[in-house]
Order: structure tokens, then C-alpha cells, then sequence
């Protein structure tokens, strides 16, 4: 199943992108974030996505969130509220739900050891969340940012190794840390959501897919036993649509 999921979509209303999503794609992953937070506006999507052909899966907040904070009550704040869009997810059956693995400090060097424990720590936490409330959580690699957790497969690894988490293979993100076959190959069978969108191999554009390097052919055989969705996290709806038109050309 391909869906589409656009930061940009935030900003306006659930019922808007609903409207322009519906008809063009199955699946509709949504960015929890601003007016699209599933938690804030937790009544109004009940009421909302039944009324739509559609799927659903869902992207943790990330803005103002860092589960792997040095500081404890920064830490324990956003693991709070990713728990509370794990129970709204469960409330509204959705079944997905991507998360990112946390920030090293942007500022002070040598407390790198201290976030990758946090970040293992509150993995564990997500781990039993995910199993009490029925929610798969997808734990996803991050772009070549230097203070970005899960840049590589070995640093994904050692975060949820202690877990059954599962993971969200960003396709985009891997090719700027040149990992797309180490992610493939270390994650295999646990890969349940997988992110597209294209970029120069240098830093996280999201492009229209074909407007980058990415050998998008290779990937999707690399991928032939994958049984889940395919989200393209676009710039915006065109070129979503774009994307999904070369896509099908590709899989001719």
C-alpha cells in the first residue's frame, strides 16, 4: 500500500488534507503534529477518519520532543507524550506508529555515551507500551545529521536491541549516511513502515522521487519480501503525487 505524509500538512485542518488526500492514495500516515495532533484533536478525527476510503498510520510528535534528553524531566516529558499518542493511535485504531530515536546535545560534546542509554532506556518503556495498547511502534534511522540518534544500522541497533520494537526504514535518510544496504540487511524482517523520497546522497531534501540518486529499482527489489506500506514523506501533495507516477513506472 502506498500513502503520503507531509509535515506541511499541520497547518491545516484534518478535513482539508483528507479532501485532496482521498482518491490518490490508500494511506494516509499522519504527522502528528499542529492541527493534525491525534492527541490534542483526539475527538474530532474519531468522528472524521471513518468517513473516509482511507488507512491510517501515524508519526509521533517530534518538535519540542527528545526521548533521549540528558535532562530527566525533558526526558520523561517526551516520553509522555509519545505514550499519549500511542493511546490516542489505539483509541482511534491505528495500528502503526513511527517514532525517532532522540537527539544527542547540540551543544556539549562527550555526553554521546549518556543519550544512547537514555535513548535505550526509554525504548524499553515504548516496547511495553506498544505491547499493552496494540500499537506496533517503528523506530526510525535518522538523517547524516551530527546530532541525530540512528544514523547508522549499528547505532539503530544498540537503541532497540533490548526490545521487540520494530523499525521505519527511511530510504532517504539512509542514502545520506550511505546505509540503504546496511539498514536493509540488519533490520530485514523487522522493517514494518518504510519511508520514500529521493535526494543527492548529501543531505535530506525530499525530493520528488527520480530527482535524486537514489536507484529506487534496486531498492524496491532489495525490498521484494516487504509486506507493509510504502509512505512517500513528500514537500507537498504535487509532488507526492509525482512520485507515485514513477513509482508505478518503476514496478512495470
Amino acid at each position: 500500500m502506498i500513502g503520503v505524509s507531509c509535515t506541511h500538512f499541520g497547518a491545516e485542518q484534518p478535513s482539508v488534507i483528507l479532501d485532496r488526500i482521498v482518491g490518490k492514495f490508500e494511506l494516509w500516515e499522519i504527522f502528528s503534529e499542529g492541527k493534525n495532533s491525534i492527541v490534542q484533536n483526539k475527538e474530532f478525527f474519531a468522528d472524521l477518519l471513518p468517513s473516509y476510503d482511507l488507512s491510517y498510520s501515524v508519526h509521533a510528535p517530534i518538535c519540542d520532543l527528545n526521548i533521549a534528553a540528558i535532562s530527566d524531566r525533558l526526558r520523561e516529558a517526551s516520553f509522555k507524550e509519545t505514550v499519549a499518542t500511542a493511546m490516542s493511535a489505539n483509541d482511534l485504531d491505528i495500528r502503526v506508529m513511527t517514532v525517532h530515536p532522540g537527539l544527542y546535545s547540540m551543544a556539549v560534546k562527550g555526553l554521546e555515551g549518556r543519550s544512547l542509554e537514555n535513548a535505550a532506556k526509554v525504548m524499553k518503556g515504548l516496547d511495553h507500551i506498544s505491547k499493552e495498547y496494540g500499537v506496533t511502534m517503528a523506530v526510525e534511522n535518522m538523517p547524516d545529521v551530527p546530532y541525530f540518534i540512528g544514523r547508522t544500522a549499528l547505532e539503530l541497533q544498540q537503541v532497540i536491541s533490548d526490545t521487540d520494537l520494530s523499525v521505519c526504514f527511511d530510504v532517504g535518510h539512509a542514502n545520506t549516511t550511505g546505509q540503504i544496504d546496511e539498514m536493509i540487511e540488519t533490520f530485514g524482517d523487522r522493517i514494518v513502515n518504510v519511508h520514500i523520497h529521493d535526494n543527492n546522497g548529501e543531505r535530506d531534501q525530499h525530493l520528488t522521487i527520480g530527482d535524486g540518486n537514489i536507484d529506487y529499482v534496486d531498492v524496491f527489489s532489495k525490498l521484494s519480501s516487504y509486506q507493509g506500506n510504502f509512505v512517500i514523506e513528500a514537500r507537498d501533495l504535487e509532488s507526492a503525487i509525482e512520485s507515485q507516477d514513477r513509482i508505478a513506472e518503476m514496478l512495470e
